[in-house]
């Protein structure tokens, strides 16, 4: 009897198309450690830090929408579709992703904060690679800091057809990011720079973030 000859290894899955991807940006934040000023709309480099990462995302998705719950006319004036959290109170960052999800057309929503105008300009190409080939619904950026690796869970790839299991998770009372994503197969990239992540959380860490930074070119 001939020997069953070995299975041919699978093929590789196909990389996710950036055209399946809708980018959102998260503004939606009370910008408390701001003293409650509307975050996304302070001036870098003499643009609004959302209009940043809204020109950022655009070079990287297939379209890009704002999620914000207040100001909503200087966010429209950006140019894409805004959408506030569909739950009050300002819940936090899931609540932008579920509004991001709901409204999403595509198959994948990949979500970034607004004060984070530097993120890499690859993210969504390797955030989909490793989706796609680790079959992961989710993908998340992660950086090395102290020689541990921590990850950035607002900087997250999202399968679309995760939009009703969010839903009733927040509607559960649960709100941290990382307790939704380890429910689900997920993958991590990890990322050289951490400086790529510096977020601007207060005054000072903004101006600090002016100072390092070279104006676009």
């Amino acid at each position: 009897m001939a020997p069953t000859p070995p299975a041919e290894p699978a093929a590789p899955a196909p990389p996710i198309a950036l055209a399946d991807i809708t980018g959102l940006v998260l503004a939606g934040g009370r910008g408390s450690r701001m003293g409650g000023i509307d975050k996304g709309l302070q001036s870098y480099h003499g643009m609004p830090l959302a209009m940043h990462a809204v020109l950022r995302l655009q070079r990287q998705v297939g379209s890009v929408m704002i999620n914000a719950n207040r100001n909503l006319a200087a966010y429209e004036a950006m140019g894409v579709p805004v959408w506030p959290d569909a739950l009050a109170d300002y819940p936090g960052p899931l609540a932008g992703m579920l509004a991001g999800l709901e409204h999403c057309e595509t198959p994948w929503l990949l979500t970034v904060p607004c004060d984070t105008p530097e993120f890499p300009d690859d993210l969504a190409a390797r955030l989909g690679a490793a989706a796609a080939a680790q079959g992961a619904d989710i993908a998340m950026a992660a950086t090395r800091e102290d020689g541990v690796l921590r990850t950035q869970p607002v900087f997250c790839l999202i399968n679309a057809m995760l939009m009703e299991d969010l839903m009733a998770w927040l509607q559960s009372g649960e709100r941290k990011i990382d307790r939704w994503t380890a429910r689900h197969r997920s993958a991590t990239v990890e990322f050289s720079d951490p400086g790529a992540f510096f977020n601007a959380n207060t005054p000072d860490e903004l101006q600090r973030l002016q100072q390092r930074a070279q104006p676009p070119g």
